[in-house]
């Protein structure tokens, strides 16, 4: 199951894998930012076998672990680097040694020192698709963001650009730039910027999904008494009352649907994201490979059809 990735014409998978979780614990501030401790050994089994399974889009970033995530595709999939289509992103500070990300920066000079770092751990030659990281990003500021971006195009150090933001006038904004082929974006089957995709749409770029799981809450795996490790950015998360309670109450009432043909759940909520838009590419964490093999599966079943759609609209009165 292929996507084209906007308008670069590169088909990839429809699926991608998304590489923060393998990066490992990382902090700002003292504060958990990443997935909790990581198995590098089964980190490498599971790229491999996201490879084996028809992945060839692998998202990253610099700051995934500061550094690690990057080095662990490398690790795995160093032998398969013309058949693979990495995504990495710039934008926020970090400090390998100490595993600290503590602020943010847009600075060119500081986007060209990325961009050779990631080059460096990735060890290659260039990045398929490089993307400024911060979401929020003073649009006046923009200009000179996106001026260092096209120039790394132009250097052969970067194939391709984009923007990872929710916002749709940051989105429009990159989207000048013939180099620009994809938004990344938070969409799910509970929310996402609609203004954002069409976007996406009307300037033919791909929409790279980020949290097409709900960051887990879509697998279908947790439930009221679900506690996550202190050193995972979901740490504080309460599935027994709130938001996290109303999403798993939301996800129960279409679970047949979703589950319809033999998936999963978590399979489920993919599909309908491809039935959403033919510019949506999902890119699930994962860090085992039962997760990937999971995740991967889905694509075996394709997209929701309309009727199913249409089902899930009614049940959820939307």
């Amino acid at each position: 199951m292929k996507r084209t990735l906007g308008r670069s014409g590169v088909e990839v998978s429809a699926l991608g894998m998304g590489c923060w979780a393998i990066g490992g614990p990382h902090a700002r501030n003292g504060n958990p930012v990443g997935w909790g401790g990581v198995d590098d050994a089964e980190s490498v089994r599971a790229l491999r076998r996201a490879f084996e399974l028809g992945v060839d889009f692998y998202d990253t970033a610099d700051v995934y672990g500061c550094g690690h995530s990057e080095k662990i595709i490398a690790e795995a999939l160093g032998d398969k680097r013309d058949e693979i289509f990495i995504a990495s992103k710039a934008g926020y500070t970090y400090v390998e040694e100490t595993r600290e990300a503590p602020g943010e920066s847009g600075d060119p000079d500081y986007i060209r020192q990325c961009c050779d770092e990631s080059l460096r751990r990735l060890k290659t030659d260039r990045i398929d698709l490089y993307q400024f990281h911060l979401g929020g990003y003073d649009l006046a500021k923009a200009p000179e963001v996106l001026a260092v971006f096209d120039e790394l195009v132009a250097a052969g150090k970067v194939r391709y650009i984009g923007w990872s933001t929710d916002d749709p006038a940051r989105a429009e904004f990159f989207a000048q730039s013939p180099n620009c082929v994809a938004i990344q974006q938070a969409f799910n089957l509970f929310g996402g910027n609609e203004e954002t995709l069409k976007v996406c749409e009307t300037n033919n770029l791909a929409s790279i999904l980020r949290g097409p799981l709900g960051m887990g809450t879509l697998t279908g795996k947790f439930n009221a008494d679900t506690k996550l490790p202190s050193d995972d950015i979901r740490r504080g998360w309460n599935f027994a009352e709130g938001g996290q309670a109303e999403t798993l109450q939301k996800l129960d009432s279409i679970k047949s649907i979703l589950t319809s043909g033999g998936r999963t759940v978590a399979q489920g909520a993919l599909a309908w994201l491809w039935a959403r838009s033919p510019a949506m590419i999902p890119i699930p964490g994962f860090k085992t490979v039962a997760q990937v093999e999971e995740n991967v599966g889905a694509m075996q079943f394709g997209a929701l059809t309309d009727h199913e759609m249409a089902q899930i609209n009614e049940i959820l009165g939307r």
